[in-house]
């Protein structure tokens, strides 16, 4: 056990799905696992286990902004053997030519913030994801039809929408590393603790608002825009899963 996690060694999959929020990890479970059970419920952030399409994964929430995802990745990568997480999330586009409900697959997160300089004492503000991993990822996109928009994506400090002068941001930039195309603030801290410990890491993300639209979406459209993403991140697992 870890401070932030009851579950026995072995009853966490090799393979861990990981959103947000604690409520839609439960409802990822309830309603596309079977023999799903609870491995874990510390701080009210339960880790579900279960099958999908014959083979075991794992569903737990990160919370938060990276110090969250932090710890809740590291302590699967490190104390309880999982290789592969893939974190699915939503995010603001920063495109004038995206959509609502536009994916995006992640290939580098930079931030701002210090995470690596902290954990490792590291001047590290640009990690990528697992190219193997997005590879599946692509295959699985490309054989449901779903269009996916890669790039790299900032891991922001705070939540994009109240920031007041995002090209401010986009100024401070340095040269040769690409201008983000959407903004979210967890999956820096994923890549480079899968970096860190020789595991792999994703990150598949919903384009909630964009420049163009500034009145976002209804709640029905979100929640199907979700499952879209969620299907995508389960098919793709159980390609990668022991």
């Amino acid at each position: 056990m870890t401070p932030h996690n009851s579950a026995n060694i072995g009853d966490i999959a090799n393979t861990v799905i990981m959103p947000g929020d604690p409520m839609r990890a439960k409802y990822i479970a309830e309603n596309f696992l079977s023999d799903v059970k609870i491995v874990s419920d510390v701080r009210g952030i339960a880790c579900y286990t279960g099958v999908y399409k014959g083979k075991q994964l794992s569903v737990m929430a990160h919370g938060m902004g990276m110090p969250s995802m932090g710890i809740y990745s590291y302590e699967l990568y490190h104390f309880y053997n999982v290789d592969t997480i893939i974190r699915i999330g939503t995010c603001g586009g920063f495109r004038n030519d995206m959509k609502i409900l536009d994916l995006i697959l992640s290939e580098n997160a930079y931030t701002e913030g210090n995470y690596a300089l902290s954990f490792d004492n590291l001047p590290c503000n640009l990690v990528s994801s697992s190219p193997d991993v997005n590879s599946v990822i692509e295959d699985t996109a490309k054989a449901h039809n779903i269009n996916l928009i890669k790039g790299t994506t900032l891991c922001n400090d705070c939540f994009s929408p109240y920031v007041p002068d995002e090209e401010k941001l986009f100024e401070r930039i340095p040269v040769g590393i690409d201008r983000p195309i959407a903004s979210e603030m967890e999956a820096f801290a994923l890549f480079y603790n899968a970096k860190r410990e020789g595991k792999k890491a994703a990150c598949i993300l919903t384009v909630v608002d964009v420049p163009s639209n500034l009145e976002g979406i209804s709640p029905e459209d979100r929640e199907r825009s979700l499952n879209t993403m969620i299907r995508l991140a389960l098919d793709s697992s159980i390609k990668i899963a022991k």
